[in-house]
């Protein structure tokens, strides 16, 4: 099967999801010192930071992709998971992996995208949301939809509530959504 790299930068809860369903990674990379490099190296996958050194307007986005693009390549894996990562890449990560970079979002796309696609959710008073996992592209939060799973918003919801919930269907959904795409690659090349 095709191996992965997973791009985390919070507690990696997601990375953790992904890595209990045995997919096969072979690195992580933070863009910071986060809980999710202690996940990885717990469970023995490579951890590698390419730090954000900005995070204001002097920020080269293209610059900082090529860097990762560069810690990835001596890895050989051809899927990469976003599992949490805080920055936004640029076109150089698209090149390298067309069509393989893949991300989970806690919404149902195409609606709120964006960070606070929860708190969103609930402002706009709506009765459900949920979880995409998508193809991710240039244009944030805009890519091919690879699966979904609406959540049910409650009475009395908060933000925190809501994403707890819409988190434990990701954690469900992601690995095996990742799972059935590096399938049908490995099919693709059989």
């Amino acid at each position: 099967m095709p191996r992965i790299a997973v791009l985390a930068s919070g507690t990696g809860s997601i990375l953790e999801a992904l890595l209990e369903a045995g997919l096969p990674t072979a690195v992580v990379i933070t863009d910071r010192a986060c809980a999710a490099e202690d996940v990885a190296l717990a469970r023995g996958v490579p951890v590698r930071r390419v730090e954000r050194a900005s995070f204001g307007p002097d920020f080269d986005r293209n610059a900082y992709t090529c860097d990762v693009v560069e810690v990835l390549a001596p890895y050989g894996v051809s899927v990469v998971a976003m599992a949490g990562f805080g920055t936004v890449l640029g076109e150089a990560i698209h090149r390298a992996y067309s069509g393989r970079v893949l991300n989970t979002h806690p919404s149902l796309l195409p609606a709120f995208k964006g960070w606070h696609a929860v708190a969103d959710a609930l402002a706009a008073g709506v009765d459900e949301t949920g979880c995409t996992v998508h193809v991710a592209t240039l244009e944030v939060d805009d890519g091919p939809v690879l699966a979904q799973e609406v959540v049910e918003v409650l009475p009395g919801e908060t933000v925190k509530t809501l994403h707890e919930r819409i988190k434990r269907v990701e954690r469900r959904l992601y690995p095996a959504t990742v799972r059935r795409f590096l399938e049908s690659l490995e099919e693709a090349s059989a």
